[in-house]
């Protein structure tokens, strides 16, 4: 049995993948493809994803900076 490092959640506030692709205008599978490829952070809940709102933020700041 893997014991889980604790992770201090309190006050995140988290998102569904389809709450993450509406904010950021993608489909529902470029999230999935985000978090697949590591770019994207998710905790999984059962069958699905959520994600911490600062890391949608985080992503999106460094696609920016990347944009040039």
């Amino acid at each position: 049995m893997s014991q889980l490092e604790p992770t201090n959640y309190s006050g995140a506030r988290f998102l569904t993948v389809a709450e993450v692709a509406d904010l950021v205008r993608v489909s529902n599978m470029t999230v999935y493809r985000l978090i697949q490829q590591g770019e994207l952070p998710a905790i999984r809940v059962g069958r699905s994803y959520r994600i911490k709102s600062e890391d949608v933020d985080r992503l999106l700041a460094a696609q920016y900076q990347s944009a040039g």
